[in-house]
């Protein structure tokens, strides 16, 4: 009697560059926002003097990652694909090279980034010198005539020292037909001398209607609808010009936790104790880690806004009503020490692994204290 043949699970590691399950910059089918700087890198490449490194720098979810992959796509298309007279990097979803780069699989594309560890179970804390020493056997291997060879390294500020320097030597003596884009948030703790050999793209966030439109898209790619008009405009609002930040809020619950933040300081002094405690309970286990993180995160962000609106009376409606209600200017100094001691505090606990709703029962006692 023959034997049913063994079936062995290929674990598929994460990337870190994806966000649960919204299409990654790669798979992203269209751009919001940055007409200009897609223009000006189809231009360059159009003209036959292109740069051989960029810096693609702006802040976090606005869309460099997906600047990075289009321009990846034109560039290992077929010149017969792509756009000759420099105005647009598209080329067809359906082409060799738009196929190939969504499925991490053209041979002329390397993306250095932090990758998973199959073993640990975890991602490392930055990009390793030996994530970078592929270029070597990259770099080393030439396509057919004229072919192009793009490395993408997603997010250069995530470069050890080591890995900088490897990826410095390379920057410092480009081969032919090869182009480095280098993605950033954080320029300046990019070495200097990286810097010097890039030619920097500056991306700015996204506008409210930009923003509703990549946020509509990524949810309808995966099923779901954006939010209703009073909670999608809250929400922009929060991701302040970053469709990640946007995705990650909506899909976090982070509309629900926001409004429940807002009730509690517009409450105060007054405090539903009960209601403090089974939303401390939802927060504290440690499967709750992320919504924990994002309590703080959305809080310390609008007590900042607050004590803004407050100083100077300038701000959105709602945070310049808040601030009012929490005693105007007069309270500023004792807001101002709230923020100071919940944000050393909400550190320490993290890094000491404290009891988490013991943390969030005591930032309320202080909030409810100060308005007292």
């Amino acid at each position: 009697m023959a034997r049913a043949p063994i079936v062995q699970e290929i674990e598929v590691a994460p990337e870190i560059d994806r966000l649960e399950d919204f299409p990654h910059p790669r798979e992203t089918v269209t751009l919001y926002g940055h007409g200009s700087a897609e223009q000006e890198l189809a231009a360059a490449f159009a003209s036959g003097r292109m740069h051989h490194a960029w810096l693609l720098s702006g802040p976090q979810g606005i869309g460099k990652a997906t600047l990075a992959y289009r321009m990846a796509k034109s560039a290992l298309a077929t010149p017969d694909e792509r756009d000759i007279f420099g105005s647009s990097l598209s080329i067809d979803p359906a082409s060799t090279a738009a196929r190939q780069v969504r499925a991490m699989s053209h041979p002329g594309l390397l993306a250095l980034r932090r990758q998973y560890n199959l073993k640990d179970k975890r991602f490392p804390q930055s990009i390793s010198v030996d994530e970078v020493r592929r270029l070597r056997s990259f770099l080393g291997h030439r396509g057919g005539d004229n072919a192009w060879r793009v490395v993408i390294v997603d997010t250069a500020d995530e470069l050890n020292v080591n890995a900088a320097n490897a990826l410095l030597k390379s920057l410092e003596e480009p081969p032919e037909r090869t182009l480095f884009l280098l993605v950033t948030s954080e320029p300046g703790r990019l070495l200097a001398t990286i810097r010097s050999r890039c030619r920097t793209l500056d991306l700015k966030r996204l506008g409210s209607s930009e923003l509703d439109q990549a946020a509509r898209q990524a949810l309808a790619s995966v099923g779901r609808d954006m939010p209703g008009s009073e909670g999608a405009d809250t929400l922009i609002r929060l991701a302040d010009g970053s469709v990640r930040r946007f995705l990650s809020l909506e899909a976090g619950g982070g509309l629900d936790l926001y409004q429940a933040i807002y009730g509690l300081l517009a409450g105060l002094p007054e405090v539903s104790w009960a209601k403090v405690h089974q939303l401390a309970d939802t927060l504290s286990g440690n499967a709750a880690e992320v919504r924990f993180e994002l309590f703080f995160e959305l809080l310390l962000e609008l007590l900042a806004r607050v004590i803004r609106a407050a100083a100077i009376g300038e701000g959105e409606g709602e945070d310049i009503r808040l601030a009012k209600r929490l005693g105007g200017p007069e309270r500023l100094a004792s807001l101002a020490k709230v923020w100071e001691t919940v944000a050393r505090e909400k550190a320490e606990t993290v890094a000491l692994n404290l009891d988490r709703k013991t943390l969030i029962l005591r930032t309320v006692s202080r909030l409810e204290g100060t308005n007292r």
